[in-house]
């Protein structure tokens, strides 16, 4: 088993987390002041169609995750004379990103936080300049930034595609619920959603007994009453797994198949790194926090900002550097672990900059299982059983 080594970041009350610092608490050198300057950089994103009245568009996933996590390194920091500053650059919809970030570089940020989509952070991650800094990657879900076009200079916070669709495939596995059927969206991501599950099928032993495209076009929340039955009829299997990134139609898939089946995949029972209804492991009080500091519930994206900058905050306080050099050396180091309030040390994957991590399994309104489940072991560590290990990618 993997334990945490002796942190200034557990959960510890004020005045008995200043006594061990001041103290000589293990692995907290107190050198003098250290200002560690991070940058958030970031694209404004036009909004979606509006496909519920349910779930507003949020345009601050990320950065409010960051915010919190500035002030937590922060408290640390007042006890090792250490202080964390964050820079916000917002691109506008039409701007040029490439440019912008040439900027941030050219200003000397080395450790920098970015939440783009996949073709613009391969744009920004290639950048011959950004080889010397370190890339926190808080948005993209692509197996292929994990697996064959991978960024020596990029750490991935967010689950894969592949890590989510084996967390699904761990609880239908341990459900006996063998038998699936498939339904692919109309977008490039719902295919790659439905790459990752077949694959994952394969691994498990599951058998997708039929492979669907969802080709309607107009509102589904008008007329799936009518298609759906109608779509799912004919077919014998035991859980439905939708891939519908966007979710323009999986939500009202649900009682409206034509067997009573479970949905599972991006919508009904989905794999995500963050969720509302998480309370175990002391979630409960960032859950509140964040609400606070916020006035809305947590995303995936300010978990995995939040994450990225308590990592620079361990390896910063840990290490008393503020280069990127040696952040990144700490962090791939036997003393790096991440408290993440999911009851197991948070590491990354020395070949591919992934961040091993528990993966969330969740109903809407309640935490239904953790992955890793018991009894999918692996030869060094349970968290590598997501995802693509070390042997399935061209990573180093």
């Amino acid at each position: 088993m993997v334990k945490f080594p002796n942190s200034p970041f557990f959960v510890l009350p004020g005045l008995l987390l200043a006594g061990l610092m001041l103290s000589g608490f293990p692995g907290v050198c107190i050198a003098g002041h250290l200002e560690i300057q991070i940058a958030y950089f970031t694209q404004q994103k036009k909004p979606p169609p509006p496909l519920s009245n349910l779930d507003p568009f949020v345009a601050d996933k990320g950065i409010q995750g960051a915010l919190l996590a500035i002030e937590d390194n922060n408290t640390t920091g007042r006890f090792t004379d250490q202080k964390f500053n964050l820079h916000e650059v917002v691109v506008p919809i039409d701007g040029d990103v490439v440019a912008s970030f040439r900027k941030v570089l050219k200003d000397g940020y080395q450790l920098i936080i970015v939440n783009l989509d996949v073709a613009p952070f391969k744009q920004v991650a290639g950048i011959p300049e950004a080889e010397r800094v370190l890339l926190f990657d808080i948005a993209t879900r692509d197996d292929e930034l994990r697996r064959t076009a991978c960024f020596a200079n990029t750490l991935h916070l967010l689950p894969s595609r592949a890590m989510r669709a084996d967390a699904l495939a761990q609880y239908m596995l341990k459900k006996r619920w063998r038998e699936w059927f498939l339904v692919i969206g109309p977008n490039q991501q719902d295919k790659l959603f439905a790459a990752a599950v077949k694959r994952s099928a394969k691994r498990f032993g599951m058998n997708i007994v039929a492979e669907k495209t969802w080709r309607h076009t107009h509102d589904a929340r008008r007329t799936a009453q009518s298609e759906v039955p109608v779509f799912t009829q004919g077919v014998d299997y035991d859980v439905l797994v939708v891939a519908d990134e966007a979710g323009l139609f999986g939500e009202y898939l649900t009682y409206r198949t034509w067997k009573p089946r479970p949905v599972i995949g991006t919508q009904g029972l989905v794999a995500t790194s963050w969720h509302r209804a998480h309370e175990q492991w002391g979630a409960v009080q960032i859950q509140n926090r964040f609400m606070e500091r916020a006035g809305r519930w947590m995303e995936e994206e300010d978990y995995s900002a939040y994450l990225a900058i308590r990592s620079i905050g361990e390896a910063a306080t840990r290490s008393h550097a503020n280069d990127s050099a040696a952040i990144r050396k700490f962090i791939f180091s036997s003393d790096f672990a991440l408290q993440g309030y999911k009851g197991r040390p948070l590491t990354y994957r020395s070949w591919n900059g992934q961040l091993r991590q528990p993966v969330l399994l969740a109903a809407a309104r309640s935490m239904v299982s953790v992955a890793p489940l018991e009894g999918f072991l692996h030869p060094s560590n349970e968290l590598d059983s997501l995802g693509f290990d070390r042997s399935e990618t061209t990573c180093q």
